[in-house]
């Protein structure tokens, strides 16, 4: 039995949702993994008499696929779909059977008017929790338009076919045997990459806006909640829900939570500004802002919204190291996710360049995945807190190296090594290994700002209590302004401070 008695109980629940019949197509043979895949299908079939099974030979063994009945629907299971992969199962279940997806409509009609034949290939792992949104989209596509396939392929299932097309990083999507992207993508985002976008028109034609917030994660939404419950005509622009916190795994300090994880907090904020009325802009990314009589802001789009108020919450990203061969050499064995991507690099050499909390805790993760742990730290000690610095200690298959400063990840179609300088001596050393996890800390998305909002030598936007900068009417919060803490919460107090202190700049002016 592969499902524990709660998740089965959930799972009666979902499936009693399902609105026609479904065949499930079956291809095994007598390997381990056939025969577990083999077990599940039996167990979910075993739960709902709208379910068929018929053993067939699919491009790939072994695999499944989801149908209606009479009709492949495209929708092919490569690997056994559980871990974060269990949910795109269910999702994919109960659309197969007619249940509606709660999609915008305007998604649904772009997907419906795709013209041609797009055969999508995904690239797992069952422990990426950034790769469920990219399988649950492609099989969406799928099931709306039939000129649209899509196979999820695990990674751990399927090594040959991965290393043979060197495939270091997760998820990576194949269109029509080609290299189509890697990463992280929203469902708008691929349709954007198959040329198929929002109208211009839709953006150019809106009325200004009260408060227009910049940013969807912990910041933003915060801030969008707290305008929208003036009553005020609010918008967000947002390029995903979310922002950093999808890339981040376990959290434990979101008071009055326990436990949750990136993913689940993101799809929360979504969800929390979808109660108000609040005009979302998914997908989009800002290019410039202008004070006139009103805020322009110019989309990448080249829609322009206005607003009377602005608060920016673009957020940070993960810092590159900026030495040869990072930027070549990303997705080949340079890596930013260990969740997503450590499952790829099971029994090889990795190195982690970082010695902070998040580069400790990658290392702990990859220690029990990997062959060894190489820790690189700038500073001649670590930085992690010592609860962590005492686990890693603790593990066989780690060595800590400090003081060292990284010179050069090398390799020509993948990573083989990297090269550092002995910080007490100028001695040059290489190591021989596979992968290079990057985990340094955080640089401020306010490149596109350039000279219009006053920012201090890291580029992070300077405000005041209230959350407001030097330009009258617009407001900042979060990761992307001078607050010296980055964690989730202060981002969003941050937000609703300078939501309010928005409103109150709208009531005086």
């Amino acid at each position: 039995m592969l499902l524990d008695t709660d998740i089965k109980q959930q799972l009666a629940q979902y499936l009693q949702l399902m609105e026609g019949d479904i065949l499930i197509k079956l291809s095994a043979e007598s390997d381990d993994i056939s025969k577990d895949m083999v077990a599940l299908v039996d167990e979910i079939a075993a739960m709902s008499s709208k379910i068929k099974i018929q053993n067939s030979q699919l491009s790939r063994t072994p695999s499944f696929s989801v149908n209606r009945i009479g009709e492949d629907t495209g929708v092919t299971f490569a690997g056994i779909p559980l871990g974060h992969e269990f949910t795109s199962l269910v999702l994919a279940l109960l659309q197969v059977s007619g249940r509606a997806p709660k999609v915008e409509q305007k998604l649904i009609d772009q997907i419906k008017n795709i013209k041609g034949e797009y055969h999508f290939e995904s690239y797992i792992s069952l422990s990426c929790h950034n790769c469920p949104e990219v399988v649950q989209s492609l099989n969406l596509m799928s099931i709306l338009n039939p000129g649209i396939t899509h196979t999820m392929i695990d990674g751990a299932a399927f090594k040959e076919e991965v290393e043979s097309k060197n495939i270091m990083a997760v998820p990576t999507v194949y269109l029509n045997g080609e290299f189509f992207a890697s990463g992280r993508m929203t469902l708008e985002e691929i349709l954007t990459k198959l040329g198929s976008s929002a109208d211009i028109s839709e953006f150019n034609d809106k009325e200004p806006f009260d408060v227009l917030v910049i940013g969807g994660g912990p910041a933003g939404s915060s801030a969008a909640v707290y305008a929208a419950r003036k009553g005020i005509r609010t918008g967000i622009v947002a390029e995903r829900f979310g922002g950093q916190v999808m890339d981040t795994m376990g959290i434990e300090n979101f008071i009055s939570v326990k436990y949750t994880e990136g993913p689940k907090l993101a799809a929360s904020l979504e969800e929390h500004v979808r109660n108000y009325n609040v005009d979302i802009m998914s997908s989009q990314r800002v290019k410039r802002l202008e004070k006139k009589d009103l805020i322009e802001v110019e989309l990448e789009n080249g829609a322009i919204l206005k607003s009377k108020t602005v608060i920016l919450s673009t957020g940070a990203r993960w810092r590159n190291v900026g030495v040869p061969g990072e930027a070549e050499l990303k997705t080949k064995g340079v890596a930013y996710c260990p969740h997503c991507d450590g499952p790829l690099f099971k029994g090889k050499d990795v190195a982690v360049i970082g010695g902070g909390n998040s580069g400790i805790e990658a290392a702990i993760d990859l220690a029990g995945i990997v062959k060894h742990v190489t820790v690189l730290e700038f500073m001649p000690e670590l930085k992690a807190d010592a609860v962590l610095q005492k686990r890693l200690y603790s593990l066989p298959n780690v060595t800590v190296l400090k003081n060292v400063q990284t010179k050069e990840i090398t390799g020509t179609d993948k990573v083989n090594g990297i090269s550092y300088i002995d910080r007490s001596n100028g001695e040059v050393k290489h190591i021989e290994l596979q992968g290079v996890f990057v985990q340094i800390g955080l640089v401020p998305n306010t490149e596109w700002l350039e000279d219009t909002i006053e920012r201090n030598r890291m580029g992070e936007i300077i405000v005041d209590n209230r959350g407001a900068t030097n330009i009258p009417g617009v407001f900042a919060a979060g990761d992307c302004t001078n607050s010296p803490f980055k964690q989730i919460i202060i981002s969003m107090g941050s937000g609703a401070s300078a939501a309010l202190g928005a409103f109150d700049y709208l009531i005086r002016n």
